[in-house]
């Protein structure tokens, strides 16, 4: 599949908003711990992916009720569903000047995940966590993402690089009481 920028300005994927609020203290001082760590920026985006991806337990998984939508917020909160998790995955790339877009999939609802861009290419990686039969991993060198669409089953890849949350996704987490409201309520494409 050809991952299609939604803008040519990549100064749009390294960008803050309401979401991905990299600006924030608790963002920046999360990227500066994994930066010190890591030899390069590839380093630092497999860290900061593994990071996420293994320490921000999926709200659904865990049984954790809330529903957190701004990347500080999944960070503080240390809880979130797929998107909040991509949110908080774009917000710390993006504060180590990382270009970070938002991608999705559709399922009986929409997937989110991000795609990473290095060496003149974007690389979709999926931090939405680990369990059994899901097996998510940070590649540069083909995809391993916790999910493969089945066209046959109308599933697929949305091949558009978002540099802001789609609204639709957006709407839904900010309209939630709780995880069971937000599961009724997801989108279901885009």
């Amino acid at each position: 599949m050809q991952l299609i920028q939604e803008t040519a300005d990549l100064s749009a994927y390294l960008a803050a908003d309401e979401a991905i609020d990299h600006h924030h203290p608790l963002v920046r001082e999360t990227a500066a711990r994994l930066a010190e760590g890591a030899a390069d920026s590839y380093d630092y985006a497999r860290a900061a992916f593994e990071f996420v991806r293994d320490t921000v337990p999926h709200s659904q998984d865990s049984g954790d009720l809330r529903v957190t939508w701004r990347a500080s917020d999944v960070l503080e909160q240390r809880t979130g569903i797929c998107y909040a998790k991509a949110h908080a995955l774009a917000a710390l790339l993006r504060a180590e000047d990382i270009p970070t877009a938002l991608c999705y999939q559709k399922f009986e609802e929409v997937h989110g995940l991000v795609a990473v861009r290095f060496d003149g290419a974007w690389h979709r990686q999926d931090p939405r966590g680990n369990k059994p039969g899901v097996d998510a991993r940070f590649s540069l060198g083909g995809e391993r993402l916790a999910f493969t669409p089945d066209p046959a089953c109308g599933e697929r890849d949305y091949p558009v690089l978002h540099a802001a949350p789609h609204p639709a996704v957006l709407d839904a987490l900010k309209a939630a009481r709780d995880r069971p409201h937000l599961w009724r309520t997801l989108p279901t494409a885009l």
